[in-house]
């Protein structure tokens, strides 16, 4: 042992180097390259290499921060686009109504992505088609609801907005899917649509943006709410709940509104989940549940609740067409509430 010990340390031991008075002065004025840079106007980044040289040493130095000029454009151009995916919004200062409502928009299950074709379900749809009717459907909402004063507007959004959640082209799940596009392009389309809605319905009223995760892209769908929260995020006219929960509750004065995908508890279970959830439970007596999933439309009063599952724009792909799982009306919802009375007024643009 004392053998090897003395073995490596003698070939650790090396010769050190000294450095000669002139080569030590060439490095000092190696020190003073970037001042003397900035002196002549020179960007320093800009500086590939240099040769420093004296009458008896020499030292070929390079840039570890060098950058062409083209890259520092795409650099410069880069910072530029990404401050334009959060952009200014100046704040909107509404005046306050007294007669007042709330809507409820909820465009459910629109699974951009998802293919159907002519030839084997007898209708077609992919995430052109997806897009269109969605922003169809908002804008015939909109128009419906001209007669009623709207001063805050509940967006929901999740609920399947994205067909897969998979480089594989499978649900989080794993169920394998038709679709059209790529994953990242699927979700790309279906940013500039929320932030298209978004941007329209701003122009009503204040927002607030529920997100509903569901079973088609569990994951993906948390990561585009995500990214529309950051996207908005200088915008003082809309607040977000983006968080994972099933379930997600928002009051309105004397209104209580429960949202769900509906892949999870059962609507009998609903109210009584509503109830032990959420605080504002005792102090409001119109109290209404929203589900998706299912892609038709039910309705059923429970004792202290309202629930109520949405249609959806899309239709039967191979697989629903072939079990038979067909004939649902397609279409975008909304819902009007007032402050005191509750639900008033159902609006539906049908496809």
């Amino acid at each position: 042992m004392i053998y090897k010990t003395a073995v490596m340390k003698k070939k650790l031991k090396t010769n050190r180097l000294r450095l000669k008075d002139d080569e030590l002065n060439i490095i000092e004025e190696y020190r003073g390259l970037k001042k003397a840079a900035e002196a002549s106007g020179i960007d320093i980044d800009t500086v590939k290499h240099a040769w420093l040289k004296s009458d008896k040493a020499s030292l070929f130095v390079k840039n570890p921060n060098f950058q062409t000029q083209k890259q520092k454009d795409f650099v410069e151009k880069l910072i530029k686009e990404l401050d334009k995916h959060s952009p200014q919004y100046k704040k909107i200062r509404r005046k306050k109504s007294k007669s007042g409502h709330l809507m409820v928009l909820d465009p459910a299950d629109i699974h951009i992505g998802k293919l159907c074709s002519r030839l084997e379900t007898g209708q077609e749809y992919n995430s052109q088609i997806a897009v269109q009717r969605v922003l169809n459907g908002v804008n015939g909402i909109l128009k419906s609801s001209n007669g009623f004063d709207i001063d805050m507007i509940n967006f929901i959004g999740g609920n399947d907005i994205l067909h897969i959640d998979s480089p594989k082209r499978q649900t989080t799940g794993g169920t394998p899917q038709d679709t059209d596009g790529m994953w990242y392009e699927n979700f790309l389309v279906a940013k500039k649509l929320y932030v298209d809605v978004i941007e329209l319905l701003l122009s009503i009223s204040d927002i607030h943006f529920t997100f509903n995760p569901s079973n088609h892209d569990y994951i993906s769908g948390f990561m585009l709410a995500q990214t529309i929260e950051s996207h908005f995020r200088h915008c003082k006219n809309i607040t977000f709940d983006n968080t994972m929960a099933h379930r997600k509750y928002f009051r309105y004065h004397n209104n209580l509104i429960g949202t769900t995908h509906g892949d999870g508890a059962k609507s009998a279970d609903l109210p009584s989940l509503m109830a032990h959830e959420s605080r504002d439970w005792t102090d409001c007596t119109k109290r209404y549940f929203y589900t998706h999933h299912v892609h038709h439309k039910t309705s059923k009063d429970f004792i202290g609740c309202t629930v109520e599952s949405l249609r959806s724009p899309s239709t039967a792909d191979t697989w629903h067409h072939k079990k038979g799982y067909t004939g649902a009306v397609e279409g975008v919802e909304a819902f009007i509430h007032h402050k005191v009375h509750g639900q008033i007024a159902r609006l539906t643009h049908i496809f």
